[in-house]
């Protein structure tokens, strides 16, 4: 090495970047290990950016014609020398990244801005829509990007805070399910399996700066083609944690394979990061399919589905007085008869508020039993005010169902105690029916059979829409129970999001015991493969409206996630079927959850330190802060707080900043927007403890300048 390192300085002194490209690969070869997994690590892979603005020194590809396929040429790397407008057309002049020697004009619209990943990126996410029907709760977040860009992302919002990642990364077929730099890896190249090492390391390496080193876990789906260099490589990655590999039969009938066995199952790594541990399973032995929880359910009291209007029972629209200062039910009014009759005609007593059975589209609606019924569970703890929707103001009403009310008088279930809004907890004594294991590492259960409960499912929520080999979203859910269903808050990221069902799962479980655990997703825009060649038959090109609106995120993830949380299609008709196995109910009821979408963007450093394009941050600072509550969009005024965090811009505005960020019970953090180290560290000596103060924009231009120059690896 030292004569490498001799000839290495000889060309430096007349070709810099040339000496710096060979000094990354000979550390490269350096870094190789004499025993373990050796792999390329090929050049830092490049993401093309349809639709951002071309600017000058930007690196770019020049798209092919439209109705052509892409060539050879059109992978080309291109730099911006200049954008200037001429007889009403933008062009730009650029040359050749290989060969800055000839310099060619171009029609800007003909142009598509390339990020190479060992290039510094400053990020913003810009919202594409939002569903809300989970009153206070945190939101989840979906984001349109490239999954490495968006982890250097979140780890300016998340680092060492997030408390589980389930991933299910592209298998590695060879039948053009991923893409290395803009080419499908396909079977017959050569670096097949050196290209999928590199991408998923570095993403690793990323993944495992953003859990939480005292106790989160990592979950990788894989299957025969490269879980054993996966395995590896999870061990390099994190050489301190303990990994153990799960078989989870998902095609019970078995999946074809040539001049092969059929295969019938996938395998999960599950990596415990400090003192993670698996909890424990709740097997029913009087189940045939094994395995199945079944918790004390407190139901919806409202009447959902399509004859859940007054009308249909007018006995059930009755009132519930409500203490909002105590979140107690205090009494039940009788029916309000005749069905002409109007709410207004009733006037709640002094100090309480009325709860009425309305709908989610404002129309009337009944409880599911009558008021005599409410009364008597009211008696008994068995009826509890719910959280309030803050759009609609609309209160949830839960209650015990008659099944469960049954095995409390049989003994079955036991009340435990009271909680301060007087609702009964509830405790499962019926252990000779259903008893706590500690899990297997072979897991057969009907509910993870991925035909039915992944692509046949997702079909029921999208009909005419496909997504290639979905998982199924009970072996999803079962996989996250196991490490995050005592933690009621967590935090689960999922950067191979593909069709949602990370998200969905995560969902589900907070329905099924009130949790408030925000899930994160990732995924890009791809149009598949035969799409894409109908596409650009058609004179379409990646950016135009028609393709993108093809996209995996605008096609699949982002409708298949809005019909999870409200039950309809865009049109509003009502979901058909029900969920099956934990927590059976109908889809159509929806989910009681917040969801955010976002798109990447890619912003000037120069606009963002000089805080012109804080829209465009706002969005993750919101996130650092826990994405909850009021977002701030502006401070036009000079400083705003929200109910988690405040930004300050104009620091001669410190005293009331501070006298709102100190009244504000539960805030977290406090964004300062300074160049002044002295004006900085004296207003952070004025804040409360518990406050996390962080500059602007300093510590997120450093945090992406530092990532970036560890691309190179």
């Amino acid at each position: 090495m030292s004569r490498l390192n001799d000839l290495l300085r000889q060309v430096a002194k007349t070709d810099p970047q040339l000496a710096k490209d060979l000094r990354r690969e000979t550390d490269a070869l350096a870094d190789r290990r004499a025993f373990g997994l050796n792999f390329e690590r090929h050049t830092p892979e490049a993401v093309e950016l349809p639709g951002r603005p071309v600017r000058k020194n930007d690196k770019v590809r020049i798209l092919p014609e439209r109705g052509k396929m892409p060539k050879k040429e059109n992978e080309r790397l291109y730099r911006v020398t200049k954008v200037y407008s001429e007889d009403g057309e933008r062009w730009a002049d650029v040359a050749a990244v290989d060969d800055a020697g000839n310099v060619w004009s171009v029609i800007v619209d003909d142009l598509v801005v390339v990020a190479e990943f060992r290039d510094p990126i400053y990020p913003g996410l810009v919202s594409t829509g939002k569903v809300e029907r989970g009153g206070d709760k945190p939101f989840h977040t979906v984001i349109n990007a490239e999954n490495y860009h968006a982890l250097q992302t979140l780890l300016f919002t998340h680092r060492g805070k997030v408390d589980c990642i389930y991933i299910d990364p592209p298998y590695n077929t060879g039948a053009k399910d991923w893409k290395y730099n803009n080419d499908y890896v396909e079977s017959d190249d050569h670096y097949r399996h050196s290209k999928w090492l590199a991408m998923m390391e570095r993403r690793l390496f990323l993944a495992k700066e953003l859990l939480n080193p005292n106790d989160s876990i990592l979950i990788v789906t894989i299957d025969e083609k490269e879980y054993l260099r996966l395995g590896l490589l999870i061990g390099q990655v994190f050489p301190e944690s303990s990994t153990q590999m799960v078989t989870s039969v998902i095609a019970p009938s078995g999946q074809p394979r040539a001049n092969q066995m059929s295969r019938v199952e996938e395998y999960l790594f599950i990596t415990y990061i400090g003192d993670a541990s698996v909890g424990r399973e709740i097997v029913d032995e009087n189940s045939a399919g094994g395995a199945t929880e079944r918790p004390v359910a407190w139901e919806n009291l409202i009447r959902r589905g399509t004859s859940a209007r007054r009308i249909d029972r007018p006995n059930q629209f009755y009132p519930l007085m409500i203490d909002t200062e105590t979140r107690r039910i205090v009494g039940i009014g009788d029916a309000l008869l005749p069905p002409s009759a109007a709410r207004g005609d009733l006037a709640a007593p002094e100090g309480l508020s009325m709860v009425w059975p309305i709908r989610s589209d404002g129309t009337e609606g009944r409880w599911r039993i009558s008021a005599d019924a409410a009364r008597r569970l009211l008696e008994r703890g068995l009826l509890r005010l719910g959280r309030q929707n803050r759009s609609s103001g609309q209160w949830a009403v839960n209650y015990v169902l008659q099944s469960d009310v049954s095995r409390i008088e049989s003994g079955e279930i036991r009340i435990d105690g009271y909680s301060e809004d007087g609702s009964a907890i509830l405790v499962r004594t019926d252990v000779s029916a259903s008893r706590r294991v500690v899990p297997k590492t072979v897991w057969s259960k009907d509910s993870h059979n991925a035909g039915n409960y992944g692509s046949s499912f997702l079909r029921q929520l999208l009909p005419g829409r496909s997504f290639p080999f979905p998982k199924s979203l009970y072996a999803v859910e079962d996989a996250l129970g196991l490490f995050v269903g005592t933690k009621p808050e967590a935090t689960i990221v999922d950067f191979f999001a593909g069709s949602g069902t990370t998200c969905h799962a995560v969902m589900r479980l907070n329905r099924r015991d009130g949790g408030r655990r925000r899930s994160i997703l990732v995924t890009n825009n791809e149009v598949s493969a035969d799409e894409q060649r109908t596409l650009r038959a058609h004179g379409h090109r990646p950016g135009d409206p028609t393709w993108e609106s093809l996209g995996i995120y605008e096609y699949i993830t982002k409708p298949r996630i809005e019909r999870a949380v409200t039950g309809k299609t865009p049109a509003g008709d009502l979901l058909e079927g029900d969920y099956k196995f934990i927590d059976k109910f109908p889809i159509s009821d929806g989910l009681e959850e917040n969801v955010e979408f976002f798109t990447l963007t890619y912003e000037s450093a120069m606009r963002l330190a000089s805080n012109r394009d804080f829209t465009k941050i706002a969005p993750l600072l919101w996130l650092r802060a826990g994405s909850q509550g009021r977002r701030i969009d502006s401070v036009a005024s000079g400083w705003d707080v929200a109910e988690k965090y405040g930004v300050i811009a104009d620091l001669d505005l410190s005293e009331p900043f501070l006298k709102a960020v100190e009244s504000q019970v539960g805030l977290t953090n406090a964004f300062i927007v300074t160049d002044e180290d002295r004006l900085f560290e004296a207003l952070v000596r004025q804040l409360p403890e518990h406050v996390e103060p962080v500059r602007l924009y300093s510590s997120y231009l450093r945090n992406f300048e530092i990532e970036a120059g560890r691309t190179a690896r």
